[in-house]
């Protein structure tokens, strides 16, 4: 395609998508309402006008430009948004429904935001409660329809012929190395770091990753969207999907997105692993309330997609996937909407055993890596099957350089490396070093061209005999037992590795119930003798995968899963392990007493 583009908003230039029947689609009144090219386009000057109108100016240098905040979970507002705020000169600085009030308070205060725009009435009232507390933030409009609060569409001013010169103008001026958005890394330790990312960055991201997604050689461009757009990799997703004449759909919520799924029938998504993680639940289930032969043949094309490589499969093997195909994956791909093309997974390691079953149920894994500071995709596994290999994330994408440390630290540099940390010129210089963006990852080469990502740097702990642990592989090994729900192997400067693990109560209620135990609360089933002699099982049959020092010797239940919203999980759903070890202090302490 024409990569004669430079900055993000020439997305919606008329010439590329003024054609386009459905661009963006939301639910409203519990039906799809689609947007065309030509509508989004005139939304999108409508809102900047708006804008202009209210005050916001174009200011040269980053600190001085003016700062647009969204609190908002993902939907076509969203995206004009954003596509507004960049083609008159402000800066967009995004955050997650859910960031607590304190970070809110901080990052507002310290990216000077001036306007905001809300989801819905909680975080409007939310916002309105720390008001005095951001002294900087003048206006706050909503997506919804609420009483007594400013409805965003009062912004929407159809510009006159002067006032659409005004926004040319100044879209005209906008420059590919000026920053677009400051995206604050929740992180699991210390305070947010705005990350800095300008058109460049991100637009050479989306130019040398849409041969990945181009590889599909999808026909009836539909996607789903569901996670949140203040997160990099759906953002740049997005802009993938719009540079390419995408039909973006945006689920309701979480909650409803198998429903979506049918409804959208999408051929391509993007996801984290453990929402994927959650579909498999659901479909196990369901394979487990078979009975006779059906429930045999359902197990039988599991234990076939267990044994998927993309390499070396027999004759034998792919004829018994081909019946498997027929009889039982057909079944989970309906379930997705029955459309489907690849499915493509970043934010945290993808369970391998995940990626087989998808992969052998002619899904694709496509799974990919990297950090809101590389905008963020590093390397990704590419939909044609010699370009992908499991327990990897793939080969680089293009004009990515990877280089491997001494001490076994991703580094990487391009055009995608950030412009550095907003008012940290401290940490941007520990971060990127002669150019070099230090990812805080460990990984090695496989065949010279894929990235296996081994472990967080910050995240490997020594045991008392001075041996480093990695507890990524463990705790993903172990969450392959559909008991556990969550894991978190521990062990710093003690003799052997232990681990907190939150159950799956749903399976572990039918357990103990086929085992004639009464399951009467959360609490009580993780004290039951019987109950932690079959977690030790578990963990018995898993140790012999790993090596003396990595196996899990003992362990602590809980009854509790570990969330965004109680501090313990970040909004991507990567566990807050120091937070964990201060909260569980006392579990820790018991599993090395005993």
């Amino acid at each position: 395609m024409n990569h004669n583009y430079t900055r993000l908003f020439d997305c919606i230039a008329p010439d590329r998508i003024g054609d386009k029947e459905v661009l963006l689609a939301g639910k409203k009144n519990k039906q799809y309402q689609p947007l065309s090219g030509l509508q989004v386009i005139d939304s999108v000057h409508a809102l900047a006008n708006g804008l202009i109108r209210l005050g916001l100016q174009q200011l040269e240098g980053t600190e001085a430009r003016e700062k647009v905040g969204i609190i908002s979970n993902s939907r076509p507002e969203w995206i004009i948004t954003d596509l507004a705020v960049q083609k008159i000169g402000g800066i967009l600085v995004p955050l997650y429904p859910n960031t607590n009030l304190d970070e809110i308070i901080y990052i507002f205060n310290e990216a000077e935001v001036k306007y905001c725009f809300v989801h819905d009435k909680n975080m409007y009232k939310k916002l309105l409660s720390v008001r005095e507390q951001i002294p900087g933030l003048q206006y706050i409009y909503t997506y919804a329809e609420i009483e007594d609060a400013p409805h965003w569409s009062v912004l929407h001013q159809t510009p006159d012929a002067a006032e659409l010169a005004e926004i040319q103008r100044r879209s005209d001026a906008i420059e590919e190395e000026e920053v677009t958005t400051i995206i604050y890394t929740s992180g699991t330790t210390g305070k947010p770091k705005g990350v800095m990312l300008t058109h460049k960055n991100i637009v050479s991201n989306v130019k040398n990753t849409e041969e990945a997604i181009n590889g599909i050689g999808i026909e009836d461009k539909k996607s789903l969207s569901f996670l949140p757009l203040n997160h990099i990799f759906e953002k740049t997703v997005t802009y993938i999907y719009l540079f390419n004449r995408y039909s973006v759909y945006y689920a309701e919520s979480m909650e409803t997105i198998a429903e979506n799924l049918k409804e959208v029938q999408p051929a391509l998504f993007v996801t984290v692993p453990r929402l994927l993680e959650k579909v498999y639940e659901k479909i196990m289930n369901t394979g487990s309330a078979l009975t006779g032969v059906k429930r045999k043949l359902f197990f039988w094309a599991v234990e076939l997609g267990d044994q998927y490589d993309t390499r070396n499969r027999s004759a034998w093997y792919n004829f018994q996937l081909s019946i498997a195909n027929k009889l039982i994956f057909d079944k989970w791909r309906a379930a997705l909407g029955g459309k489907v093309k690849a499915i493509v997974v970043g934010g945290a390691a993808c369970p391998p055993k995940l990626a087989r079953l998808f992969s052998a149920a002619q899904i694709p894994i496509m799974e990919g890596y990297g950090l809101t500071e590389s905008s963020p995709v590093i390397a990704v596994n590419r939909y044609e099957e010699e370009n992908r290999m499991f327990r990897t994330v793939g080969p680089a994408i293009t004009d990515i350089e990877i280089r491997i440390a001494e001490d076994g630290e991703i580094l990487c540099k391009g055009d995608n490396v950030m412009h550095g940390y907003y008012k940290n010129p401290e940490e941007t210089a520990n971060v990127i070093v002669d150019g070099w963006l230090h990812t805080g990852d460990i990984g090695t080469m496989i065949e010279g061209r894929f990235l296996k990502i081994t472990d967080r740097k910050k995240e490997l702990f020594k045991n008392s005999g001075g041996k480093y642990i990695a507890p990524q592989p463990i705790e993903n090994k172990l969450k392959e037992s559909r008991f556990i729900e969550q894991v978190m192997a521990v062990g710093a400067n003690e003799k052997y590795v232990g681990a907190l693990i939150v159950p799956n109560f749903e399976h572990l209620q039918k357990w103990m119930l086929l085992n004639g135990m009464n399951f009467t609360t959360n609490a009580a089933a993780v004290k039951e003798e019987a109950v932690l002699k079959h977690y030790k099982a578990i963990l018995e049959k898993f140790n012999k995968e790993f090596s003396a020092i990595e196996q899990v010797k003992k362990f602590s239940l809980l009854e509790k899963e570990w969330t965004v919203e109680e501090g313990t999980m970040t909004p991507k759903l990567s566990l807050k392990r120091k937070v964990i070890v201060e909260k569980y202090k006392e579990q820790i302490d018991d599993i090395y007493r005993r």
